[in-house]
């Protein structure tokens, strides 16, 4: 997964902020243009606009102009990279506690203690 490593830093710096994760939350449900996802924060436009373009630059959301209107849409494939890199750590601490139990186990059928 280290082919992977700048793009999930930039995925995971992008979910660092309640803002953008709570932005993602909403295209979770659909696309949704720039005023709406900007109404419930309380914060000037263009500040809102700095999250669309680090979440746009992470590749998480894409949005595209239709008359004067930008509307944001989830992009899926980038968060395949991280259900990926998830995978195969679930993977590997559950290999982990599955040792750690087998050791234990053996332990206290032989009368030691861990």
């Amino acid at each position: 997964m280290e082919q992977y490593s700048g793009q999930l830093d930039g995925i995971f710096q992008a979910l660092a902020d309640p803002t953008r994760r709570a932005v993602l939350a909403r295209l979770g449900a659909g696309p949704a243009s720039i005023s709406e996802l900007a109404k419930p924060f309380e914060m000037a436009l263009p500040s809102f606009m700095k999250h669309i373009r680090f979440l746009e630059g992470s590749g998480l959301i894409r949005t595209r102009k239709q008359g004067r209107v930008r509307t944001c849409l989830i992009e899926k494939k980038q968060f395949a990279a991280v259900e990926t890199w998830l995978s195969e750590q679930r993977a590997l601490w559950e290999g982990r506690t599955d040792r750690l139990e087998r050791f234990v186990a053996a332990a206290q059928r032989k009368g030691e203690t861990p």
